[in-house]
C-alpha cells in the first residue's frame, strides 16, 4: 500500500450558492486529497482564480469539475446518491449515518442553507452534531473523513489507547481450484 487508504465505491462533492473563493478552494483541495471522483458547483459565484490560492493541489487539473446554474441541471452518474449536508431537524446525525457506496455530497452557502430545490433532490440529508454551523471546508472535510472511516480498509481500533494493528488483507476469491477427477455427470473422457 502506498500510504493512501483504499476505499470502496466513489464520491463527488459540490457546493451550492457559495461566494467565498477560499472556502471553495479549500474544499476542492480536501476533496482531491480524499480521492474525489468529481466536483461540482450549483449557482456558485466565487472567483476561480482566487480559489486556486487555497487549492494548492490544483484540483481542477486532476479531478473533473462541473458547474451548474441550478439544481435542475445537475446530472449524476446512475446509482449515485445525492447527500445534503445541512442542519435540519430531519437530518441524520453523521456518526450514525451509513454512507452510500456511490455518493455526491452537497454543501450550502456560507450564510444560508441548501435551497428547497436541492434538498428535494437529496436522497439523504446529514448534519454534523455541533453547537453551531462550521466553516464550509471544515464541514466537507469531516464528512469525507467519516466516509473514509466507513468505506476504507483499516484495522479495528484497539481497546486500549494507542495505534491499531496492520490493515486487514483484502479478501479475494483465492487461487483457482481444479478437479482431479471428472464428475460422473460429465461422462468419462473419450465417451460420446
Amino acid at each position: 500500500m502506498n500510504g493512501l487508504a483504499e476505499s470502496r465505491g466513489y464520491f463527488g462533492i459540490g457546493v451550492e450558492g457559495v461566494s467565498k473563493s477560499a472556502n471553495v478552494g479549500a474544499l476542492l483541495r480536501t476533496a482531491h486529497a480524499f480521492g474525489a471522483a468529481f466536483c461540482f458547483t450549483i449557482g456558485a459565484g466565487f472567483d476561480a482564480r482566487a480559489a486556486r490560492r487555497a487549492d494548492t493541489s490544483d484540483t481542477a487539473s486532476h479531478v473533473p469539475m462541473w458547474r451548474y446554474a441550478s439544481a435542475d441541471e445537475v446530472s449524476l452518474p446512475q446509482g449515485c446518491a445525492l447527500v445534503g449536508i445541512e442542519i435540519t431537524d430531519e437530518a441524520s446525525v453523521l456518526p450514525s449515518f451509513r454512507h452510500p457506496l456511490n455518493a455526491a455530497y452537497i454543501l450550502g452557502p456560507e450564510r444560508s442553507s441548501l435551497s428547497p430545490g436541492v434538498l428535494a433532490r437529496c436522497r439523504h440529508v446529514v448534519r454534523i452534531p455541533t453547537r453551531f454551523s462550521l466553516n464550509l471546508s471544515v464541514a466537507g472535510a469531516l464528512v469525507l473523513y467519516d466516509r473514509l472511516l466507513q468505506h476504507g480498509r483499516f484495522a479495528d481500533r484497539p481497546v486500549m489507547s494507542g495505534g491499531g494493528g496492520a490493515a486487514p488483507v483484502p479478501s479475494g476469491h483465492g487461487d483457482p481450484v481444479f478437479r482431479r477427477n471428472r464428475p460422473d455427470w460429465l461422462g468419462r473422457e473419450g465417451e460420446t
